[in-house]
């Protein structure tokens, strides 16, 4: 198949924009919870006419500012209820909301200050604001401060000054917006080039939030649904998930601390997460860690081939190619279930339904252990340029190792090099101020994603590699480097891996330790600890790391398989710059940065 489409299952109003989903919420229940906030340790209910109140008292703070209809507001916080009243504020006083990452440098943000020319800033706290006045310095236009947090909250004084501000004022300035209006700049995360400011409009976020809402009834419509979000809101996906609960109804909660996301999942207890890869690697290698350093590392690795082998024959007979798990395996499952599985599922809070994985690509295997110990993962897929989510597996049809069936109002198609291209509600107009980059990334009203995949008889999506991404050795062999690095990242003492190649006689890897891993290793195996650097020397490390990479080279072919591996001595992380703040790996710039590395592979 070469293109796929599911049709539009919902419409917002002519004339009307994002803001009207939450009035309609409160003509249907003002009383509802729509959020939960967590004050000293206790989560709290907000319900619909409060959240309603608080954002229409923040907004009239705005519009008595001076800020104009269309003008752009920038925040930069870490996830947190008060990210989201700024968010619903801003668009309830007609401006378009900029995020940015609160990790973000002085120069980075003085880039998206100057290009999105914005009137405001929220800043989270007194660091960064530092940052911002820092980012500020030399700007021709100089943007008005407004801390989030502390004693001298700037949303304390806005509230105050609104009051003087008619609700009919309000309204007038709410209402001026319409589908087809900006409602927000989202910077691309920069792994190539200076990030562009990616237009998503009141349509973008307000259609596919309605539409996403009746293609997931199972998740979005369960009673008393609700999730926790600890995904930096900055990230258009966890932006249009924000969205989208709201539409549905399903209370949120917020989280940035992650020494106390465990502790969060356990007394929120959320019903559905949004998860990166990267959370579901680290939770496996973590529990695997700890059964092998109980001496019960035997029984996690049968339990974790059981719940595999349940997966692929519930995964088999969702295609139609198979009758399910036999009797046996149920038993095996449910032997495995006492001992080991609900303690997994405890993880995420003891009652999550469903996980939704996106961001970047997740190993099937992992996909097929968590659904088989009973923490479903639906993987989807996105762009920024697609208002994130523009394809999901849906429950009940999961299809392991794609990501899914268009959303509703979704045109996806396999171009004749084999790139993805879509068109449909989540799509971007287009990029602020930019059209060169406009002009490459369209083609007949497509989309051009750059990702390169495949579409079965029945429309699900399987995203095979990048097209930037494929190397190709010296002796003209096309190589996908994500199969191998999805399964070295499995290893418990592997973080990143970058597989190599371009141009070279054969395929090789740069390997970045896991710190936390390679504690645990250390100690289930009675060693001293060890630094990054010494580790990347060890004899007995390197040996580990060696079977990792054969284990990897299993799944591919010989011509494909890594020959040799380098361990670099320090960190990959979003500090060092090589990871994007979803955790996506900055390719280029680990290849530029660790070239000496790479060339000493090739001796």
């Amino acid at each position: 198949m070469r293109e796929a489409a599911t049709e539009l299952l919902a419409e917002m109003p002519a004339g009307s924009n994002v803001t009207d989903i939450l009035l309609a919420r409160h003509r249907q229940d003002p009383a509802a919870a729509l959020y939960a906030r967590k004050q000293d340790g206790v989560w709290t209910d907000v319900s619909t006419a409060e959240l309603l109140g608080q954002v229409s008292a923040l907004a009239k703070g705005l519009v008595a500012g001076g800020l104009r209809p269309g003008e752009r507001i920038a925040v930069i916080s870490k996830t947190r209820y008060e990210w989201t009243l700024v968010d619903l504020a801003g668009w309830f006083a007609g401006a378009v909301v900029v995020p940015i990452y609160e990790t973000s440098s002085a120069h980075q943000v003085q880039w998206i200050l100057q290009d999105s020319e914005a009137a405001a800033v929220f800043a989270e706290d007194e660091a960064k604001e530092e940052v911002v006045r820092q980012a500020m310095a030399g700007l021709p236009r100089q943007p008005r401060i407004y801390r989030m947090s502390g004693p001298e909250s700037g949303l304390d004084a806005l509230r105050e000054a609104g009051a003087a501000v008619t609700d009919e004022e309000l309204e007038r300035v709410r209402s001026l917006a319409t589908l087809a209006d900006p409602a927000s700049l989202v910077y691309t995360s920069g792994t190539t080039g200076r990030p562009k400011g990616c237009i998503i409009t009141h349509g973008n976020f307000a259609q596919l939030a309605l539409n996403t809402t009746e293609f997931l009834p199972e998740i979005l419509k369960a009673p008393g649904a609700r999730s926790l979000m600890f995904l930096p809101l900055a990230h258009v996906l966890a932006r249009a998930v924000q969205v989208i609960c709201l539409a549905a109804g399903v209370k949120m909660g917020h989280t940035a601390n992650m020494a106390e996301l465990i502790e969060d999942l356990g007394s929120y207890r959320p019903t559905f997460l949004l998860v990166v890869p990267r959370v579901f690697e680290k939770v496996y290698a973590t529990a695997q860690q700890k059964a092998r350093a109980g001496g019960k590392g035997r029984i996690f690795d049968a339990a974790a081939a059981t719940a595999v082998a349940y997966s692929r024959a519930c995964d088999a007979c969702n295609r139609g190619a198979g009758a399910g798990p036999g009797l046996l395996l149920k038993a095996r499952r449910a032997v495995f279930d006492r001992l080991v599985y609900r303690r997994l599922r405890a993880a995420f809070g003891g009652e999550v339904c469903y996980t939704v994985s996106g961001a970047s690509a997740l190993n099937p295997r992992l996909s097929h252990f968590f659904n088989g110990i009973g923490v479903p993962v639906l993987e989807g897929y996105g762009l920024t340029e697609s208002t994130a989510p523009a394809a999901v597996n849906p429950p009940g049809a999961n299809r392991i190792g794609t990501v899914g069936l268009p959303l509703p109002g979704t045109i996806i198609k396999i171009a004749d090099d084999g790139e993805v291209l879509i068109k449909g509600i989540g799509i971007t107009p287009g990029y602020y101020h930019n059209d060169e980059a406009n002009v490459e990334a369209f083609t007949e009203g497509f989309l051009r994603t750059g990702d390169l995949g495949t579409l079965d008889e029945d429309g699900y999506l399987t995203i095979t590699g990048r097209k930037k991404d494929l190397l190709v050795t010296a002796g003209g062999k096309n190589v996908a480097p994500g199969p191998l690095e999805d399964a070295l990242r499995e290893h418990q003492l592997v973080a990143q891996a970058v597989v190599v190649g371009e141009g070279r006689p054969y395929v090789a890897a740069l390997l970045g330790l896991d710190p936390e891993g390679l504690a645990g290793w250390l100690a289930g195996a009675g060693r001293d600890p060890l630094d990054l650097q010494a580790a990347a020397t060890d004899p007995a490390v390197l040996d580990e790391l060696q079977h990792a990479v054969d284990g990897a080279n299993r799944l591919v072919s010989r011509a494909e398989q890594i020959r040799r591996f380098s361990v670099l001595h320090t960190e990959l992380s979003e500090q060092s710059g090589h990871l994007t703040p979803s955790l996506k790996l900055k390719r280029g710039q680990v290849v530029e940065d660790f070239a000496r590395e790479v060339d000493g592979l090739y001796p």
